[in-house]
């Protein structure tokens, strides 16, 4: 009987595991490749520097803003009821002084991602979720963007309790987030966007990226 269930669990875990191996990836960024393809710049005011470079056995984007406010913007279309989930890695070399990252001179981020989905000619059906690392505002706290209002949802996922100069790697259930932020479902989002800025507090900020990707589970 012990053998048997022995048995039993092991092809469970076997299981388990081949699952887990199964889940299906779709890439967004590739920079441990030293791919930077696809990424388009937009600017806001000032030029934000994104290079890749190697770091720790590894090639990764390095941002560096001074006083400025950049993004680099890839269209992707991508399926959530699919790839629910975005996964990446990040971290920061210093953190910003800003008193109120909730009003227009406080919207400095050392490390922001964009999930965008695109109103087209209607540009108030523009919805974004931007998940950042705080200054001032606590881990998994929500609040419209200072400048888009409610069309782009702020969520802290790091905060100034998190560490300097160490990795992090993150994962959102984008389909989720969008659901509870918005109180609609979306099937669709339209691009990603990765942004370090500093025009508001005129400061400056260095911070690197790792890869990007969707995934099954």
């Amino acid at each position: 009987m012990i053998r048997k269930l022995i048995t039993l669990l092991c092809f469970s875990s076997f299981c388990l595991l081949s699952n887990v191996s199964k889940a299906e990836q779709l890439a967004v960024a590739d920079f441990s490749n030293s791919v930077l393809e696809g990424w388009e710049t937009k600017v806001f005011k000032g030029t934000t520097s994104y290079q890749l470079v190697p770091l720790e056995n590894n090639i990764v984007l390095m941002a560096e803003s001074q006083d400025s406010a950049s993004a680099l913007i890839k269209k992707i279309h991508v399926n959530l009821e699919k790839f629910p989930y975005l996964n990446w890695s990040w971290k920061i070399e210093n953190r910003l002084d800003t008193e109120n990252e909730k009003i227009k001179s406080g919207d400095d981020y050392t490390v922001r991602i964009y999930v965008v989905i695109d109103g087209g000619i209607l540009p108030w059906r523009t919805k974004a979720v931007n998940y950042v690392w705080a200054n001032q505002s606590t881990k998994g706290e929500t609040w419209p963007n200072a400048f888009a209002g409610k069309n782009a949802m702020m969520m802290a996922l790091r905060d100034k309790q998190d560490k300097t100069s160490t990795w992090y790697q993150e994962k959102r259930n984008i389909y989720e987030d969008m659901k509870n932020l918005f109180g609609s479902e979306f099937q669709f989002i339209d691009a990603i966007a990765i942004m370090t800025d500093t025009d508001n507090s005129h400061g400056k900020a260095k911070a690197y990226y790792g890869d990007i990707y969707f995934s099954t589970e």
